[in-house]
């Protein structure tokens, strides 16, 4: 099974650079994908549906902003957008914010649960710094439900934190910064080794620094550079990670800032 994860940085803008063609040679059995900044009405056929997919998506209320998709080729048996629905609507007051933003979306082929994860970057200001906070330590609380309820589970996406300093390339630069912070990093740590979520990729690349990039800034050449960082990842369950046999980030092509993560496990 090849599951593959990419923020996308605009559905549209990724369609406009070869995504939906790379899609179809590649063929994974899932992909997840952040930032789609579209709405439904914004959404072409092939964005909905590519051929030989089923396609599901968490939009934001905001236009252009945020979102979450899954395409997969077996149809999903349930389909969950947002934490609320994940709850059951039993804390859709403590999570409206949340899910406003289009930030996640669940989907279960039996007893296999993929979810596409976009959490919040704090970079643009103490304010969404703050917000940021609030999600990690409300998305927490689902982490640790969610491990506990007996399915096998693969969390996808652009979780805007680097966790150690093999994950960017100027570490020492960015101690003080969104995505690198010390609090940000500890919650990191605490999800994999008190939680007891497993780091497919690391499991497989424990030491890997300067390949292991999935996303590069606009500014300063950093793509050219290699100054890159390491925020987008598969996290799963004990059981579900140990069935991964390779992994690898595809820079060939460029359909965003952020590079596919591409995982192939047993069935």
């Amino acid at each position: 099974m090849r599951i593959i994860t990419l923020n996308l940085n605009g559905i549209r803008s990724a369609a406009n650079k070869g995504f939906y063609t790379w899609l179809q040679q590649v063929q994974p059995d899932i992909i997840c994908m952040q930032e789609v900044k579209a709405q439904a009405a914004d959404m072409t056929l092939e964005m909905l549906t590519p051929s030989g997919y089923h396609g599901y998506f968490h939009y934001a209320e905001k236009k252009g902003y945020s979102g979450v998709g899954i395409y997969s080729k077996q149809k999903a048996d349930v389909v969950i957008e947002g934490l609320a629905g994940a709850h059951l609507g039993e804390i859709a007051h403590e999570v409206a914010d949340i899910d406003a933003e289009g930030r996640y979306l669940e989907c279960r082929f039996g007893h296999l649960c993929v979810i596409s994860l976009y959490l919040p970057s704090g970079s643009s200001g103490e304010e969404r710094q703050q917000f940021k906070f609030s999600v990690m330590a409300r998305f927490m609380l689902h982490l640790e439900k969610l491990i506990s309820q007996g399915y096998e589970v693969v969390i996808c996406g652009d979780w805007n934190i680097a966790h150690q300093e093999i994950d960017l390339k100027n570490y020492k630069g960015n101690r003080k910064n969104s995505g690198f912070l010390p609090e940000e990093r500890a919650w990191m740590t605490d999800l994999f080794n008190r939680v007891g979520w497993v780091d497919v990729y690391r499991r497989l690349h424990p030491d890997t620094t300067d390949a292991c990039y999935t996303w590069w800034s606009n500014r300063g050449q950093a793509w050219a550079k290699n100054v890159g960082w390491r925020i987008d990842y598969q996290i799963a369950t004990p059981a579900f990670a140990a069935k991964a046999t390779q992994a690898s980030i595809y820079k060939t092509e460029r359909f965003s800032d952020h590079a596919p993560l591409i995982i192939d496990y047993l069935d």
